[in-house]
């Protein structure tokens, strides 16, 4: 494992504002002094673009690691204004590894494997696709643990069902030292009776998980990816970046309790 804490960023269901974490939770905990490495292991790469990284199919990305071993020092790249992030991005080009991995041997531990020996993070966030395949399963196998966005909709405890199995299926047999780190509730509307029931029962299932903190719904969240910034840049003093700052707050309070 590296020197930094890995946290595996997943959730198999789409929409539910997992990227959107990785990158505003990333660019929370570098506004806090720490250095933090996001690794995009999703083929949408809207992480890597939500950042202001644009690269085409052939350029170097978190596919070249993943697959064909190259050292991931090699695709780092820095997002502007942004000392203190490095970035390992991907290209459409990890839209097919699922199938190239299939055939590898340890198909499961490419990425903890790349991951070993990096030194000087204080965090590594691995933004996962929104699926439970090799890709994510890849992502589990090298974090330390798991951080689940949950958006506050119906259905929201049903996908987590699945996902704590998964957990424990991976615990199991691949990563026996895998825990959450968490649950934080995103797309969090005051306005809905709804959403504040779905935050009651998520509370009531996993007391100790579930973050306080609560990631609202805004406009502003949703438009910073297009201006390729994390919305503590974008819109510093609005509601979503004061969200994702008390979010890594919490986490490093969370964190700091566990190595006591």
């Amino acid at each position: 494992m590296p020197s930094g804490r890995v946290l595996a960023i997943c959730n198999q269901k789409g929409g539910v504002g997992k990227t959107t974490t990785a990158v505003n939770l990333a660019a929370a905990l570098v506004e806090r002094g720490r250095r933090v490495l996001l690794v995009d292991v999703d083929p949408q790469s809207n992480a890597s673009s939500g950042l202001g990284l644009t690269l085409g199919p052939s350029d170097p990305s978190i596919y070249d690691v993943i697959v064909l071993g190259q050292p991931i020092n090699d695709i780092l790249q820095r997002p502007p204004h942004m000392d203190g992030l490095d970035v390992a991005p991907a290209t459409l080009s990890l839209a097919g590894a699922e199938l190239e991995l299939a055939d590898l041997a340890r198909r499961e531990y490419r990425l903890r494997y790349a991951l070993e020996g990096l030194h000087g993070y204080d965090y590594i966030l691995l933004d996962s696709p929104p699926s439970l395949a090799l890709l994510t399963i890849n992502c589990l196998v090298a974090a330390h643990a798991m951080l689940i966005p949950l958006q506050c909709e119906y259905y929201a405890l049903e996908g987590l069902s699945l996902l704590t199995h998964t957990h424990h299926l991976v615990r199991q047999e691949l990563n026996p030292s895998l825990t959450i780190a968490g649950i934080v509730m995103t797309l969090f509307d005051s306005r809905t009776l709804l959403s504040a029931q779905v935050v009651t029962e998520v509370r009531q299932r996993f007391p100790a998980e579930v973050f306080s903190t609560l990631i609202p719904r805004t406009v502003r969240l949703s438009e910073a990816p297009s201006h390729g910034l994390p919305v503590t840049l974008y819109d510093p003093d609005g509601k979503g970046a004061q969200a994702y700052r008390a979010l890594a707050a919490e986490l490093l309070a969370r964190d700091a309790l566990v190595a006591a």
